[in-house]
This record gives C-alpha cells, sequence and structure tokens, in this order.
C-alpha cells in the first residue's frame, strides 16, 4: 500500500528535524531544541514531545497521536518510530507495522495476525515507512517482508527499524529485527531507494549473538571517532543493552556481552542522542519493567562509559502531559521548527 497524505488532514500538521542522527560530529549551530518520536499502548499510533534543554520534555497535541496508526498500518497499529534527516535534507521515519491489542480493538479476531504457536507473541510481517521533504505532505508505503521472497515466508517478526545513510555505498540503509518462525531474533539491514518505497536488497544479517544462542534486538547506529557503534538488546540474561563496535556501518560487528546502561530491571529500544550544550552523548531506553512505565536516560563523553541520569518524573528527566511513552526516538530540531511544532500543537 503507498499514499500521499498531509498530518494536518489528520489534525496535526507539523514540521520536524534534526542532525543526521546515526553520524553525529559536533552539534550543528542552528540546532536549539530536541523533538521526541515514541508509540504508546493505548492508541498504536505516532507521538510526539519536545524540549528546549533536553532535560524538560512536552507532550505534543495533547498526547494525542500526530498520526493515528489505523491510518497507515496494514495491523492498523504502529510501534516503534524512529525518525532521521536524510544527507539531501528529506525526512523519514519507520516503524512496525503492529498492533498487539488488534483483537481487543476490534481490528482481527485473534489474538496475533498469524498462529502464535507457531510465529510467536506480536508476530507480524513488515513495516510502515514515511518520507516527507517539507514534515507536512508525507508520503508512506507498507512494506510486507514475506513477500519478497518464498525464503522469507515464514517470518516471524519484523521490527523496530531504523533508518541510517552509508556513507561508503552512498545509500539509505534500513536495519530492524528479524526471526524466523519462534527462532531466536538477530538484526539484519536492507539498503532502500530514495523515495523510501521500495527496498534495493534482501535482507542481510547485520549482527547476532554468538552461534545464535539467544535474541538480540533494537539496534541503534552510532558513528563516533571513525568507528559504528551498535547499541542492542541483549536477551542472553535479564534484557539489557550491550554495545558492539565496527570499522564499517554493515558490520562486521562482535558483540560484546558486557552491559554499558545503568539499569538492572527489564529495559529496551536503545536510542542514542547528543546534548547541544556539552556535546554529551545521551542513551535513552524503555524500561518496560518499571512500574509505572518509564524511559530511562544514561550519558557518555566517549560512548563507552555511562553515567545515571535519570527517569522520567525522577531526579533530573520530567515529561510534561504524557503517562507510559513507549520505545522513543530524539533529534534535534531548530528555533523555527520548535515554534511551529508548539504553535500547532499546544
Amino acid at each position: 500500500m503507498k499514499g500521499i497524505f498531509k498530518a494536518a488532514l489528520l489534525g496535526c500538521g507539523l514540521l520536524m528535524g534534526g542532525v543526521v542522527n546515526e553520524v553525529r560530529g559536533e552539534v550543528p549551530a542552528e540546532m536549539t531544541s530536541y523533538l521526541m518520536v515514541y508509540h504508546k499502548d493505548a492508541d498504536h499510533g505516532l507521538h510526539m514531545a519536545i524540549s528546549h534543554d533536553g532535560y524538560n520534555w512536552k507532550a505534543l497535541n495533547g498526547d494525542r497521536p500526530i498520526v493515528a496508526g489505523d491510518t497507515i498500518a496494514e495491523q492498523h497499529g504502529i510501534r516503534d518510530p524512529h525518525i532521521f534527516r536524510g544527507p539531501a535534507g528529506s525526512f523519514y521515519i519507520a516503524m512496525t507495522d503492529l498492533h498487539v491489542f488488534g483483537q481487543r480493538d476490534g481490528f482481527r479476531t485473534t489474538e496475533w495476525e498469524r498462529d502464535g504457536n507457531k510465529y510467536g507473541w506480536g508476530n507480524n510481517r513488515g513495516l510502515v515507512l514515511m518520507k516527507s521533504k517539507d514534515l507536512i505532505n508525507w508520503t508512506h508505503t507498507n512494506i510486507d517482508f514475506t513477500k519478497l521472497d518464498p525464503s522469507l515466508s515464514d517470518l516471524g517478526c519484523v521490527w523496530a527499524p531504523e533508518t541510517v545513510y552509508d556513507e561508503e555505498n552512498g545509500k539509505l540503509m534500513i536495519h530492524f529485527t528479524m526471526r524466523h518462525g519462534k527462532g531466536n531474533n538477530a538484526l539484519y539491514y536492507c539498503y532502500v531507494n530514495d523515495d523510501f518505497n521500495k527496498l534495493l536488497s534482501m535482507p542481510q544479517l547485520l549482527c547476532e549473538s554468538p552461534e545464535r544462542a539467544y535474541s538480540i534486538i533494537d539496534g541503534d547506529i552510532v558513528k563516533h571517532n571513525g568507528k559504528y557503534h551498535l547499541f542492542y538488546v541483549s536477551h542472553e540474561k535479564t534484557a539489557g543493552i550491550c554495545r558492539a563496535v565496527s570499522d564499517k556501518i554493515t558490520g562486521p560487528y562482535t558483540v560484546d556481552p558486557t552491559p554499558v546502561s545503568t539499569e538492572r530491571r527489564g529495559h529496551e529500544a536503545p536510542t542514542v542522542w547528543q546534548r547541544i550544550a556539552d556535546g554529551k552523548y545521551v542513551l535513552m531506553y524503555d524500561i518496560y519493567r518499571a512500574n509505572p512505565h518509564t524511559f530511562g536516560f544514561d550519558e557518555s563523553a566517549d560512548l563507552e562509559n555511562f553515567t545515571h541520569v535519570g527517569k522520567f518524573n525522577d531526579d533530573k528527566m520530567k515529561m510534561e502531559g504524557c503517562v507510559s511513552p513507549k520505545h522513543g526516538a530524539v533529534v534535534l530540531i531548530t528555533a523555527e521548527e520548535a515554534k511551529r511544532l508548539e504553535s500547532m500543537h499546544n
């Protein structure tokens, strides 16, 4: 399915942007604020929040969806949104096409789209990709991975996509979590065209646990000092965030089982962004074992040693007007972009 729509038609005309947030250097001078995208289990739509200092956040649009999941997704719900500003200035949002409460909300008659005994928890078939040049008019495409090739017909999940730019090959690349049937998850990547509506390659392995003995999920790639740092969630024990390093964006990556995050309860969805004031990196993650549910934040100058900053509405980090955000990502935005967002959604 492909389409063109204005976000404003959904009650949410929007403008957003950020640095190329997987290949970071010094923070551009024009960036003044921060934009967060996230989803919520309550509605499976795309949400946003804004901050001017990286510590105090406010949900936009009254914490209602900026884009409703049932308008763009095959399963009538999205999860795990990620936003990226490409080298040519266009904006890309990649999301998981999945509604985990589709039966509850009347979108299907079964708990999962397919047999859970065969395909596992939350099984899905693909992703939702959106592109915009002005952040108001969007194209969107649904990619069903099980239709790409007979070898992928038994996929159990395609989750948590992120967009990056492969400088060596001059191509956009999406990476994501994938498994066959109920097997262990690993990270894969594909190249995608500039229109963000067609895959240019079949899924290739990006990173897996040794002998795929356990699952790894939710990758986030950051370029720092000429190296590519892949943050991922290890399911070897309690779910936590680990790091792998490579000279190339496509690997090979060697996993390091030592956790880098300071949280010890189950957490996932790592995403790394940079503070404007001092250039430090912030590792943000979804603490799904916390009650009430929240995000956690650690900080680092070298992407190797992290110190705890806080959790939402605890310590230094605050979130106004939002309860239980899920699986977020952050980009830097300009003063003009921040002003337009706040005027449209306050």
